[in-house]
C-alpha cells in the first residue's frame, strides 16, 4: 500500500544547501564531454526539483485546508520568499540546457517542448526581479486570506462564501436574492482592500515586465503561460468570435431560462437556477457521493477504476467546505509521492459532482503520467490542462443516474448550458485583463468601471437590480485568476471549445472519443497547445469557424432536449 496522503512528510527545504548543491550539478553539467553525462545531471537536477516542488506543494495544500494553521500559514510565507530564489536555479539550468553541445541529442530524448518552455522560462525570469516576485506572491496569499476570512451571517449561521452556494440556487426567489446580497455585502465591505490589492498585483506585475525589458506585462503573461502558438492579436480574434456567436445564443438561452422560471425579469440572483422547481440535487451524504464516483469510475475504464480506487485508498481529496478554509476547488501534484491532490469545497449542490469530474480530469492526466521524470511535462500547457478536467466531465454523463437518479437528464442539461453559458464570461475576464495592463495607470474606480462596460458588451441579458456594489463593477473581485494566476482565464474558454469536439465525438461513438481523450491525456506537457490537439483530433478554437461549428452543436442539442 502506498503511503496516504496525511502520513506525507512535510520538510521545509534548506535553500541554501540547494543552491550550493544546484551549482555544484550546473558546473559539472557545463564540464560533461557526453550527452549521456548531461542527461545524468538532468535527471540529478529533476530529482531535486521533484523534492522542493512536492514540499511548496505540500505546504500549500495544508495552508489552503486550514488558513487557521499557523504553522502552515508560516511555511507558505517561506515559500512565498524562497520560489522566486528556487527559479532562479531553473533559468540557470535552463541557460545552459538550451546552450549545451548536445541540445540535438538532449532534444531527442526529451522533446523539443523542454527546450520551449526553458527559452521562454529565460525571458520571463531575471534575478533583478526576485524582490519583486516575492511581493507579487505576499499579495496573492493576503487575497487568499482574505477571501478566507469570509464569515457572513446569513440563515441563523456564519458563513464562507462556498456555504453561500446553496442559497443562491434555491428554488425560493427571495432566499436566492437575501443570499446573493448577503454574499455581496462581504465585498462590499472590503472593497478598499480588494482595490488595494489588485493595485499592488497591477504595479507589481508591470514593474516586472519593465526589468525585464516589456512595453507590458501583456507579452510576459504569455510567456508565463508558455504559449508557444499564438499571441495577443490571435486571442483577441477568437473573443471576437465568441462575441459573434456565442453572445447571440447565450443571451437566448437567458430568455429561455426567464421563461421557464416564469418570471418578468431574469436578474443576477436567478442566473444560476435553471428550473422553477430547482436544479438538479446530488443525492446522497459526501461519503455517498465518492462511493458513487467510485462505482462511476470502476464503469467508466479500467484506467479510470485504478485511478480513482488509489485517489480514495490513499486519501488524495480534501472535499468539504470548513470554516477557514480557503474558497474553490484545485488539483495539484506531489510529484516525489506520485500523487495527484484535489481540494474542494462540497456545498450540496451539483457543483459537488462538477469537482468529482473536473479536478478529476485533472488528477487523472497527471495519474496517468506519473511515471514522467520531467517536471515541465506533468500538467499539460495551462491552455491545454483544462481539457482532461472539463472533458472528464463530458465523457461522464452516462453515469448522471448514479448521482441525480431522474434528475439526471436535467443535471445535463443544466451542464452543457452552463457550460455554453460560461465562454463569454470567460471571455469578459480576458479582456479585462489585457486593458488593464495596457492602461496599468487607471484607478480602482475606472477598472470598476471598464469591468462594468464590459460586462454590458460580453453579458449583455444580466440585471444587477440596483444592487449598488455590482453596478459599480464590483463582480469581478471574488474570481480568483485575475488575482491569482493572470490571463489563465481564457484558458478555460479555449479548452471547452475543444472539449465540445470531444463531447459531440463521444455521443455517437464514446469508445473512439475515449482513446482520443486517452491519448491526450497521456501526452502530459510534452507538446504545445496547438501540437496537442491532433493528439486528439481536435480543431484549433482559434481555427475559423470553429466557435461557429460548436455553437452550432450545442444550439442543437439543447433544442432538441429542452425540458
Amino acid at each position: 500500500m502506498q503511503e496516504k496522503f496525511p502520513r506525507f512528510t512535510y520538510r521545509r527545504p534548506d535553500l541554501a544547501a540547494l543552491q550550493e548543491e544546484w551549482r555544484f550539478l550546473l558546473n559539472n553539467f557545463s564540464r560533461a564531454t557526453t550527452a549521456a553525462a548531461q542527461q545524468e545531471i538532468i535527471e540529478q537536477i529533476n530529482q531535486r526539483r521533484q523534492e522542493f516542488e512536492s514540499m511548496a506543494s505540500l505546504a500549500h495544500i495544508r495552508h489552503t485546508i486550514n488558513t487557521n494553521d499557523q504553522y502552515y500559514a508560516a511555511e507558505q510565507d517561506f515559500f512565498d520568499e524562497a520560489e522566486p530564489h528556487f527559479q532562479e536555479l531553473i533559468t540557470a539550468y535552463y541557460r545552459q540546457l538550451v546552450t549545451s553541445p548536445f541540445s540535438r541529442e538532449l532534444s531527442a530524448r526529451y522533446g523539443q517542448q523542454l527546450f520551449n518552455i526553458a527559452e521562454m522560462t529565460l525571458k520571463a525570469f531575471s534575478p533583478a526581479v526576485i524582490a519583486d516576485l516575492q511581493q507579487e506572491n505576499k499579495v496573492v496569499s493576503q487575497y487568499k486570506k482574505l477571501l478566507a476570512s469570509a464569515a457572513i451571517p446569513f440563515a441563523g449561521e456564519k458563513r464562507n462564501l462556498a456555504q453561500l452556494v446553496p442559497f443562491q440556487q434555491a428554488p425560493e426567489r427571495a432566499t436566492r436574492q437575501a443570499a446573493a446580497e448577503a454574499r455581496y455585502s462581504f465585498f462590499a465591505e472590503h472593497e478598499d482592500a480588494f482595490d488595494e490589492l489588485y493595485e499592488q498585483l497591477v504595479a507589481v506585475r508591470t514593474t516586472i515586465a519593465h526589468k525585464l525589458g516589456f512595453s507590458s506585462f501583456i507579452p510576459l503573461a504569455y510567456l508565463r503561460r508558455h504559449r508557444s502558438d499564438y499571441q495577443a492579436d490571435q486571442v483577441a480574434a477568437f473573443r471576437r468570435a465568441m462575441e459573434r456567436y456565442a453572445v447571440p445564443l447565450t443571451a437566448r438561452l437567458r430568455e429561455q431560462q426567464r421563461r421557464r422560471l416564469g418570471i418578468t425579469k431574469l436578474y443576477y440572483y436567478d442566473e444560476s437556477i435553471y428550473f422553477p422547481q430547482g436544479n438538479a440535487q446530488p443525492r446522497g451524504s459526501a461519503k455517498e457521493l465518492i462511493a458513487q464516483a467510485r462505482r462511476m469510475y470502476e464503469q467508466l475504464a479500467p484506467e479510470t477504476a485504478a485511478f480513482f480506487q488509489e485517489m480514495t485508498e490513499r486519501r488524495l481529496m480534501d472535499l468539504l467546505s470548513r470554516p477557514g478554509k480557503s474558497p474553490g476547488g484545485y488539483c495539484d501534484y506531489l510529484a516525489l509521492y506520485q500523487a495527484p491532490f484535489i481540494f474542494a469545497n462540497f456545498n450540496g449542490t451539483s457543483g459537488d459532482v462538477d469537482v468529482l469530474t473536473h479536478e478529476a480530469g485533472h488528477a487523472f492526466q497527471v495519474w496517468l503520467g506519473r511515471e514522467r521524470q520531467i517536471p515541465e511535462y506533468h500538467f499539460a500547457t495551462m491552455d491545454a490542462a483544462e481539457i482532461p478536467s472539463m472533458g472528464m466531465e463530458f465523457f461522464t454523463w452516462p453515469y448522471m443516474e448514479l448521482f441525480f437518479a431522474e434528475q439526471a437528464q436535467q443535471y445535463r442539461y443544466e451542464h452543457l448550458s452552463s457550460a455554453y453559458l460560461f465562454l463569454p464570461y470567460g471571455c469578459l475576464v480576458d479582456h479585462f485583463q489585457h486593458q488593464v495592463f495596457a492602461e496599468p495607470r487607471l484607478k480602482p474606480v475606472q477598472r470598476r468601471r471598464l469591468w462594468r462596460e464590459l460586462e454590458k458588451r460580453y453579458l449583455p441579458y444580466r440585471d444587477y437590480d440596483g444592487q449598488p456594489f455590482l453596478e459599480a463593477g464590483g463582480y469581478w473581485f471574488q474570481q480568483g485568476h485575475i488575482f491569482e494566476v493572470p490571463f489563465y482565464y481564457i484558458d478555460y474558454v479555449l479548452a471547452q471549445s475543444c472539449v465540445f469536439q470531444l463531447w459531440q465525438r463521444a455521443l455517437t461513438d464514446p469508445r473512439s472519443a475515449w482513446q482520443d481523450y486517452l491519448s491526450l491525456c497521456r501526452a502530459g506537457g510534452s507538446r504545445s497547445f496547438t501540437q496537442l490537439l491532433p493528439l486528439a483530433r481536435l480543431t484549433s478554437p482559434l481555427a475559423a469557424g470553429t466557435v461557429s461549428q460548436v455553437t452550432q452543436q450545442v444550439q442543437a442539442w439543447l433544442a432538441e432536449h429542452e425540458l
